[in-house]
């Protein structure tokens, strides 16, 4: 029999690619639907904000769980459900009456769906059938969810603006039902479920089932990580990249822009500059990762972002002028370009377990994102403009470049992490 020369890995790694995408569409939405929520049922954009932080929350808590899960039942079957979850909170939308519904619908149910394949998703996805290119790929697949949910705000905004909010939202709930096909007939589980070895290996190896229940492997893997200095050192900084990307700049760059007399639909443009330039940077990250230090890329990335965050208060106006547009370029390459050395830190010091271990890293990421969609929604209301979210976050970012900076590579000789998670009587172990 004559195989295909193309590794059905990278097929893999579309679907995984489209998936992502069509989960990003419902993300987009926040910074668009912020001020059209507030005018048409007055609640404040605290109450707002407050439903992105659960959402945003969720997206976060759901990833390590949602990874165990996977290991147990399979990629496919979750995230086919996690789609059917974010079209459902999508579509309920539209029928809501009050404040408490939309964090239900906007906050739970699309946070849950969106957790469920978030970067835990792509660890997992890398872990299981890469070996060589496993930073590009992991940069790919990461600009490509980062990427989807900025480069839907042209078109959600658009849609808002000519046929309401409603309708964009209806618009969403269809685009993530449309991929569930796609996930059921082409994403598969493991390579050596097709006779295949991952990408640039040169064996086949069988998928090892855990044992037990996946919440108590997740559970079990954050009481064994957070035993260790390295997981802190990487959730502290994975915090604050959460907080000054998806909390603060996602959630609040179109109204503050809106502020300073710029039309939503100009400032929701140049959010999606940012996710096109953070294709170029996350792919570029991966490539680095592939061959360069994690620890001085994180250390990099976050000093630069956090000097670029300090100037943004003095670029707003009424238009676009070129300041913005560099700082626009500058940030979309700096975006998630974290991503790809954090997975490749957790995979060196957790060995086996780092999808599950990277999975609660990334929940730390959205706890951050969390407090700051709602911190500067409170700056917003309280002092009248978003001065002081930008500069608290540039100084914050600073802290997370040292942070990185302080982590220290493990000797080869070191042992691996070992994951105990006890099931019933018996215990067990995970070892990379």
């Amino acid at each position: 029999m004559i195989r295909s020369r193309l590794h059905p890995a990278w097929l893999v790694a579309a679907v995984a690619f489209v998936a992502l995408v069509g989960a990003a569409g419902f993300r987009a939405t926040p910074g668009v639907l912020l001020h059209p929520l507030h005018a048409e049922f007055g609640w404040p954009l605290a109450t707002i904000s407050a439903a992105v932080s659960v959402n945003l929350l969720l997206y976060g808590v759901t990833a390590p769980f949602a990874a165990a899960l996977m290991d147990r039942f399979g990629v496919r079957r979750v995230v086919a459900g996690a789609l059917v979850l974010v079209a459902a909170g999508s579509g309920l939308t539209v029928v809501m009456t009050e404040s408490w519904q939309l964090i239900l619908c906007w906050g739970v149910l699309v946070g849950l769906g969106t957790g469920s394949m978030a970067l835990a998703f792509v660890a997992t996805v890398t872990g299981r059938w890469f070996v060589r290119r496993r930073g590009l790929v992991t940069g790919v697949l990461t600009a490509g969810g980062a990427a989807g949910q900025l480069v839907f705000l042209p078109l959600v905004a658009v849609l808002v603006r000519d046929h309401g909010w409603r309708t964009a939202a209806l618009v969403v709930a269809v685009a993530a039902l449309a991929v569930v096909p796609l996930v059921v007939w082409l994403l598969r589980e493991h390579p050596a479920d097709l006779g295949r070895p991952a990408y640039g290996a040169t064996e086949v190896v069988p998928p090892a089932r855990p044992e037990g229940g996946a919440a108590a492997r997740a559970v079990g893997a954050l009481a064994a990580a957070a035993r260790t200095r390295p997981f802190w050192l990487l959730a502290g900084g994975f915090a604050i990249c959460g907080a000054t990307t998806n909390g603060l700049v996602g959630t609040h760059f179109v109204p503050a822009a809106h502020d300073h007399g710029m039309a939503e639909t100009t400032a929701a443009g140049l959010l999606a500059l940012v996710g096109l330039f953070d294709i170029v940077g996350t792919v570029a990250s991966g490539w680095l990762t592939d061959r360069v230090d994690s620890r001085l890329l994180l250390g990099a990335y976050y000093a630069l972002r956090g000097a670029s965050l300090l100037v943004l208060p003095s670029l707003f106006a009424g238009r676009a002028e070129p300041s913005m547009l560099v700082f626009i370029v500058f940030y979309g390459l700096d975006w998630v370009a974290t991503v790809p050395p954090t997975v490749a830190l957790c995979r060196e010091w957790f060995g086996a377990s780092g999808a599950v271990v990277f999975g609660w890293v990334f929940a730390a990421h959205q706890v951050g994102a969390a407090l700051a969609a709602t911190g500067a929604g409170l700056v917003r209301d309280r002092l009248g403009d978003y001065a002081l979210a930008w500069y608290v976050a540039g100084a914050l970012s600073i802290g997370a470049a040292g942070l990185s900076l302080l982590l220290r590579r493990r000797a080869a000789e070191e042992p691996t992490f070992v994951l105990p998670v006890v099931a019933g009587r018996r215990a067990w172990s995970y070892r990379g």
